[in-house]
C-alpha cells in the first residue's frame, strides 16, 4: 500500500470521529427533553388500560394528568378559618400556573376528620403543553409563596410522582457520565501505568457515546423511537463499558504485535487480524440478546433494544476504527513511560519478543518455555491443570449456592411511590392522604361500559372489596361528575333537585370508582383485577383503565416479555457460539455457565435488596434486563478465552491450549470485567430503584463471570473435557 494512503487512512478516519463527537457531544441536551417517563405510554396498544385511555378522550376536551395537593396540620386539630382561607388563596394561585386547566381545579376538599383538604390540580399532558413536572415545580413554588401557617403542604398525585422522578434522572447526563468516566480512568491508569493511553481509551468510548446519542436523537426527533430516562442511563453505561473492554482486548493484541512487528503498520493489521473477530462476535451477541427485545409487548423493553444495539454498533466500530488509528498515530509512546520493544531491536527483551512472535497469526509455533512460570496467572493455570475436576465442582457448587437466593427474589412489582429512593415530596404527600381520605382519591380506577348497564356497573364496583365510593361523569354537574349509589345517581342541591344526566358518547358512559388503597399500591392492583374479573359478569364490552390499571397491566407484559425473550436470547447466543468455535460442546458448556452465573447473581443480589438494602421488592423487568446484560456481556469474556484457547489449540493441542489461553487472557480480560463492572455500578449514583438493582446485579454477575466463571470453572471443565470441547469438529479428533 502506498505511504501516501497508509498516511491518509488514519486522518480521514480521526476526522470522521472527531466530527461525530462534536455533533453528538451537542445533542446530549436534547436527550432528557425527548425522554418519556409515563407507564402509560410504554404499554402495547391491545392493553386494556392503553384502551380506555383512548376511549377517554372523548369525555374530555384535553389530556390530563392530576396533581393532588394536600393540606394537612401539623398538631391534629381541624384546620381553622385562617388556614382555610389561605387555602383558597392557594387554590387561586394554582389555577394562574401555566399548564393548569384552570377551570378544572377542584374546590377545597375537607377530610371527614377536618384535619385536612386536597385539591386536585389537572395538569395538561398533551402536545404543545409544558411538561407536567415542570408544571408540578411550578405548584411547589406556589405552595412556598403561600405559606399556610401550622400546617404541611405537599404535590402528590400521578404528576408528583412523575415530576420526583424526573428530578432523579437530572444528574444523569453530569453527575453519571463524571462517576462512569472516572472509574473507568482509574482502572485504566492502573492497568496501562501511562497517562496517554487512558486518554485514547476514553476519547474512543466517548466518541462512540457521542456517536450513538446524535443517532438516537435524530431517531427520538422523528418518532421512531420512544426514549426513556432508563433507556438513556442504560445507553450510556453500555456505550463506555463495551467500547472501553473491545479496546482493552486490541490493545493487548497490539502490544504483542509491537513486539513483533518493527513498522507501527505492521502491527496495526496484524493486530486487527487478531482481534477483530472476538471483537464482532463478542458484540454480535450483545448486539442479537437487545434486538431480541423488539418482540416485547411492552414499548420501553422494545425501544431498550434498538437503541442499545445502536450504542454497541458504534462501540465496535471506535475500538475497530478510531482506536487503531490513534495508536497507529501514537506508536509506542501510547505505552509511555513502559517501553514496547520490537525483535529488531538490539536492545529488545529478547524472551518477550520470542513470546510475541508465538501468539500472533503467522508466527513460529515456540515452545512452552516462552510463559513465565512465575505469576497470578501462571498459578492459575498449574491449579487448574493438576486439579481441573476439583476446580469446576467447587466453582459449581460455589455458584448453586448463591443460587438459593433466588427463594428470595419478589420481582412481582413495586408501588411507583417507591422508584425514587430518597426523598420524595409525591410519596409523602401520599402517605398524609392515605391519613385523611379514601389512599385513592384523586386517581380512580375508570370504567367504561353500556350506558344501559351503568347501574349494573356501579353496583358491581361498590360491592367491590377495595372501592370506597363510585361517582359517573357528567357535563351537567357543577363538579364534572355525579356519586352513583345502589339508588342510581345522585343529585345536588336541595330536595327535588333532579340527577344530573351522565355523559354518553358514543352509546358508553365513564364511571370512576375511588379505592380505598393508594392508586400506585399492590393492593389497589388486586382490587382493579377482581374489578375486572367481576365486571365481566356485566359485559365483556365493559373495560377497566386508570393510573393503577396501567400499573398492573406494565407489569403483567413485563413477566410475559421475560417468559418470551429469555428463552430466545438463550437460543440465538448459542447459535452465535456455535458459528464462531465450529462446535457443539464448548457452546453448551459457555452458555450453561453463564446461566448459572446469572441465577447465582440474581440469588445474591436478591438476598442483598431483602436483607441489607430492604428494598420493597423489584420490577419484573429487573430480571430479564438483568439477564439479557449479563448473558450477552458475559459471554463476551468467555469468547475472548475461547477464541484464544482454539487459537492456541491448533498450534499445541487442546489441554496446553487452554492454559495457554488462560494465561495469556488473564490479564485483559480481568482488566475488562473491572471496567464493566465499575461502569455498571456507576449506574447505582441515580436514585432510581430500577437502575440501583440493575447496577448492583449486572455489576456483581460481571465480576462473578471475570473472576470465577472464565477465570476457574470455563477453563477447568473444558480442560477435564479435552479434546471433546470441540466436537464435531476436526479439532476434536486431533486433525490439526
Amino acid at each position: 500500500m502506498p505511504t501516501w494512503l497508509r498516511v491518509l487512512i488514519p486522518v480521514v478516519l480521526i476526522l470522521v470521529w472527531f466530527a461525530a463527537f462534536g455533533a453528538g457531544g451537542s445533542s446530549f441536551g436534547s436527550l432528557s427533553k425527548l425522554s418519556v417517563n409515563d407507564q402509560s405510554q410504554f404499554l402495547p396498544s391491545s392493553a386494556e388500560a392503553t384502551e380506555v385511555d383512548a376511549l377517554q378522550e372523548a369525555f374530555r376536551d384535553t389530556e390530563t394528568i392530576p396533581a393532588i395537593v394536600v393540606v394537612a396540620t401539623d398538631d391534629g386539630t381541624d384546620l381553622d378559618d385562617a388556614q382555610l382561607a389561605a387555602v383558597d388563596d392557594l387554590r387561586s394561585a394554582f389555577a394562574d400556573v401555566p399548564g393548569v386547566i384552570d377551570d378544572e381545579v377542584s374546590p377545597a376538599i375537607a377530610s371527614d376528620d377536618g384535619e385536612a383538604v386536597e385539591i386536585v390540580v389537572p395538569i395538561e399532558s398533551g402536545d404543545g403543553a409544558e411538561r407536567a413536572s415542570d408544571v408540578v415545580g411550578e405548584l411547589r413554588a406556589a405552595v412556598d409563596d403561600v405559606p399556610i401557617e401550622g400546617a404541611t403542604v405537599a404535590v402528590a398525585g400521578p404528576a408528583g410522582f412523575s415530576a420526583d422522578i424526573a428530578g432523579a434522572f437530572s444528574g444523569i447526563d453530569g453527575l453519571l457520565l463524571a462517576v462512569a468516566l472516572a472509574a473507568v480512568f482509574v482502572i485504566l491508569i492502573v492497568v496501562y501505568r501511562s497517562p496517554l493511553l487512558p486518554l485514547i481509551v476514553l476519547f474512543t468510548s466517548m466518541s462512540a457515546l457521542c456517536a450513538a446519542v446524535l443517532t438516537v436523537v435524530s431517531l427520538a426527533k422523528a418518532d421512531v423511537i420512544v426514549l426513556s430516562g432508563q433507556t438513556q442511563g442504560i445507553l450510556f453505561i453500555l456505550v463506555i463499558g463495551a467500547a472501553t473492554d473491545y479496546a482493552l482486548l486490541y490493545i493487548a493484541r497490539y502490544r504483542e504485535t509491537l513486539a513483533r512487528y518493527e513498522r507501527k503498520w505492521d502491527a496495526t493489521w496484524a493486530a486487527l487480524r487478531g482481534s477483530w473477530e472476538p471483537i464482532v462476535a463478542s458484540g454480535g451477541t450483545v448486539i442479537v440478546g437487545l434486538l431480541i427485545l423488539l418482540v416485547s409487548e411492552l414499548n420501553s423493553n422494545k425501544a431498550l433494544g434498538p437503541i442499545a444495539a445502536i450504542g454497541i454498533v458504534f462501540a465496535l466500530l471506535s475500538a475497530l476504527t478510531l482506536l487503531p488509528a490513534l495508536l497507529l498515530w501514537a506508536g509506542r509512546a501510547a505505552f509511555w513511560p513502559r517501553r514496547v520493544a520490537h525483535a529488531g531491536d538490539p536492545d529488545a527483551d529478547l524472551a518477550h519478543a520470542k513470546h510475541a512472535a508465538g501468539v500472533v497469526h503467522g508466527a513460529s509455533a515456540p515452545d512452552e518455555r516462552d510463559l513465565p512460570d512465575r505469576g497470578l496467572w501462571a498459578g492459575v493455570g498449574r491449579l487448574v491443570s493438576r486439579r481441573p475436576r476439583t476446580v469446576w465442582i467447587v466453582s459449581v457448587l460455589a455458584l448453586a449456592g448463591m443460587s438459593l437466593g433466588l427463594a428470595q427474589l419478589d420481582a412481582d412489582g413495586v408501588p411507583s411511590s417507591e422508584f425514587v429512593l430518597g426523598e420524595s415530596q409525591a410519596r409523602d404527600g401520599q402517605a398524609t392522604i392515605g391519613e385523611h381520605f379514601p389512599a385513592g382519591s384523586g386517581t380512580p380506577a375508570v370504567i367504561i361500559g353500556p350506558e344501559d348497564e351503568l347501574q349494573a356497573m356501579a353496583d358491581v364496583a361498590l360491592a367491590t372489596p377495595g372501592v370506597d365510593s363510585v361517582s359517573v361523569v357528567s357535563t351537567d354537574s357543577p363538579s364534572g361528575s355525579a356519586p352513583v349509589t345502589g339508588d342510581g345517581v345522585q343529585a345536588f342541591g336541595p330536595p327535588g333537585t333532579p340527577a344530573p344526566a351522565p355523559t354518553v358518547v358514543d352509546g358508553r358512559v365513564l364511571v370512576q370508582a375511588t379505592l380505598s388503597d393508594a392508586s400506585d399500591s399492590l393492593e389497589a392492583e388486586a382490587t382493579v383485577a377482581s374489578l375486572r374479573d367481576a365486571l365481566d359478569e356485566v359485559g365483556t364490552d365493559v373495560l377497566v383503565g386508570g393510573q393503577t390499571a396501567v400499573a398492573l397491566d406494565t407489569n403483567d407484559a413485563a413477566i410475559a416479555d421475560r417468559t418470551l425473550v429469555i428463552p430466545l436470547v438463550l437460543a440465538a447466543i448459542l447459535v452465535i457460539l456455535m458459528l464462531l468455535l465450529r462446535s457443539i460442546v464448548a457452546p453448551l458448556i459457555l452458555i450453561g455457565s453463564v446461566v448459572l452465573s446469572f441465577a447465582a447473581a440474581l440469588g445474591a443480589s436478591a438476598l442483598v435488596f431483602e436483607h441489607v438494602f430492604h428494598f420493597p421488592g423489584a420490577d419484573p423487568s429487573v430480571p430479564l434486563f438483568g439477564f439479557v446484560f449479563l448473558v450477552a456481556l458475559g459471554v463476551d469474556y468467555n469468547i475472548f478465552l475461547m477464541t484464544r484457547v482454539r487459537e492456541e489449540s491448533l498450534r499445541f493441542g487442546t489441554r496446553p491450549g487452554i492454559i495457554r489461553g488462560l494465561r495469556l487472557t488473564g490479564g485483559v480480560i480481568t482488566s475488562a470485567g473491572l471496567v464493566l463492572a465499575a461502569t455498571f455500578a456507576a449506574l447505582g449514583v441515580l436514585p432510581i430503584l430500577f437502575l440501583v438493582q440493575i447496577s448492583f446485579i449486572v455489576a456483581f454477575g460481571v465480576l462473578l463471570d471475570t473472576f470465577l466463571v472464565r477465570t476457574l470453572l470455563v477453563p477447568a471443565l473444558a480442560y477435564d473435557l479435552g479434546r471433546a470441547i470441540w466436537w464435531p469438529s476436526r479439532l476434536a479428533r486431533g486433525e490439526l
